[in-house]
């Protein structure tokens, strides 16, 4: 396959995945402007960072008013997934100069590492790397589209509306589908007691962490027990 096939199959293959991103980035700039960030801020941050869910996680942090402790600390462990991401793929693109690894690297998202790594695995030739960077492109051009769409929605939405409660609202949604496995369900429901209890008592908005944190130990507990009760 020549470059640009391989290219544009990156295209076909991560775009039905883009479908549900849609949404995020529209309610990332709605959500933005609602807290006063100017569109060139906006549209910085999803230039610069370019995560969607880093970057609806820092607003709402800042609209609750964290610490900047925790605002850092909880973007850093968002995207620390990213750093598996980049082992992963350093199996595949190892060849590469380190310009184009620069490049690549930043458009490794979540949705062109899935759609890509399954490529690789079939498709083993010297230029497969254009599949990646295709997916990549159309990731990062939906991306910044729909946050600027969001920005221009957001400016003829009256502010008493108060477009806070859509980002938790969007990431429930996200959830639905965990309601299925017990152990998911007690994990998210720890997480949320403990959030919930930690808002009173723990300083800096530190609860987000805390409740992350207790929700990945119990996970792990729970992994454990049922591995070793139920196989």
């Amino acid at each position: 396959m020549s470059n640009f096939k391989i290219f544009i199959k990156g295209i076909t293959d991560v775009s039905p995945l883009m479908i549900p991103v849609v949404p995020f980035g529209l309610i990332f700039g709605v959500f933005s402007t609602d807290l006063g960030f100017s569109p060139i801020m906006t549209m910085g941050m999803s230039i610069i960072i370019f995560g969607g869910a880093s970057q609806i996680i820092f607003l709402q942090l800042i609209s609750g008013g964290a610490s900047s402790l925790v605002i850092l600390s909880s973007v850093g462990a968002v995207n620390s997934r990213h750093l598996l991401y980049g082992a992963v793929m350093s199996e595949h693109l190892s060849d590469l100069k380190l310009t184009w690894k620069i490049i690549i690297s930043y458009f490794l998202v979540d949705q062109a590492f899935a759609s890509s790594n399954n490529f690789f695995k079939k498709y083993n030739n010297n230029n497969k790397y254009f599949h990646l960077l295709g997916g990549g492109v159309t990731c990062w051009t939906i991306w910044q589209t729909t946050t600027f769409l969001g920005i221009i929605l957001g400016s003829f939405i009256p502010e008493k509306l108060g477009l806070s409660f859509a980002v938790p609202l969007t990431f429930l949604a996200l959830l639905i589908d965990d309601f299925r496995k017990i152990i998911n369900v007690i994990v998210i429901v720890t997480s949320g007691l403990i959030a919930t209890l930690g808002f009173q008592i723990i300083p800096y908005k530190a609860y987000v962490i805390v409740a992350a944190i207790s929700g990945l130990i119990m996970a792990f507990i729970l992994t454990k027990f049922f591995k070793k009760n139920y196989e």
